[in-house]
């Protein structure tokens, strides 16, 4: 029998894994891996046992952002990224969140990510707002949230340049998370949610809610001024031909 594309475990008493490996697409935003994600985080939301979630990927692969297809599918109007909100799921939970980065984290993955509580890299991978690289300007709150966790100056440099940076380039470059190798990452991301574990769930649920409110307020906001500047950017011959041309390279 195959695993599925999305795995909930529970690791340990009130601590839960969403692992993301849906290898066929290499962890991007396939139909299947969004279902799984939306899915386990309802069900997460609907256990009163949970403290903490661990947000992981497979091997190399954190997420890879959206498919080829689904980018070509908004390019022509036939979808957005609003469809299927899977960018804020890490936000909207209850509990604290933590992102394991283990692998790339690529576009609408790596943003994904950085709406977790907590974020550890790794040093060998390659995150990346690569959205510019297709013509198009950011969705997925990315405008918002790589600024915000990133610092403004970083978080603006990885959005209009859209290059590749490994978590090694990154820790140079002074984010505030610990970026270790890939093999340390789930390790170090464990013993983060054991200490979270420790403590009441109301008073996780209480913090976060008074931490993250400014975040959950100003988003909504945000994904407005995204899906406006997708009009003016996304509808390009322009782009049509990057996405062909130089998806995955």
């Amino acid at each position: 029998m195959s695993e599925p594309v999305v795995e909930l475990r529970e690791m340990e008493p009130g601590i839960i894994q969403v692992k993301m490996q849906d290898r066929v697409h290499k962890n991007a935003f396939s139909e299947g891996l969004i279902q799984g994600l939306i899915s386990a985080f309802e069900v997460i939301q609907n256990n009163s046992q949970y403290k903490v979630v661990i947000l992981t990927g497979y091997d190399s692969y954190f997420a890879s952002g959206g498919t080829q297809e689904g980018l070509l599918n908004i390019q022509q109007g036939k979808t957005k990224f609003t469809d299927d909100n899977i960018y804020s799921l890490a936000l909207d939970c209850k509990i604290p969140v933590i992102a394991a980065m283990q692998g790339h984290g690529i576009g609408g993955g790596f943003v994904m990510g950085l709406f977790a509580d907590f974020v550890v890299l790794s040093r060998e991978s390659i995150y990346t707002t690569n959205f510019m690289k297709y013509g198009f300007t950011p969705g997925m709150g990315g405008t918002f949230i790589v600024p915000q966790k990133l610092g403004f100056s970083l978080g603006q440099e990885l959005l209009m340049n859209a290059g590749n940076y490994r978590g090694a380039d990154l820790e140079k470059r002074g984010v505030p998370y610990p970026v270790l190798p890939r093999q340390e990452v789930m390790g170090y991301a464990l013993e983060l949610a054991r200490e979270l574990a420790e403590k009441p769930r109301h008073s996780l649920i209480t913090l976060k809610d008074h931490l993250v409110a400014p975040l959950r307020e100003q988003l909504p906001r945000v994904i407005e001024q995204e899906l406006i500047m997708h009009e003016k950017t996304f509808h390009q011959a322009e782009v049509k031909e990057r996405i062909t041309q130089l998806y995955g390279s």
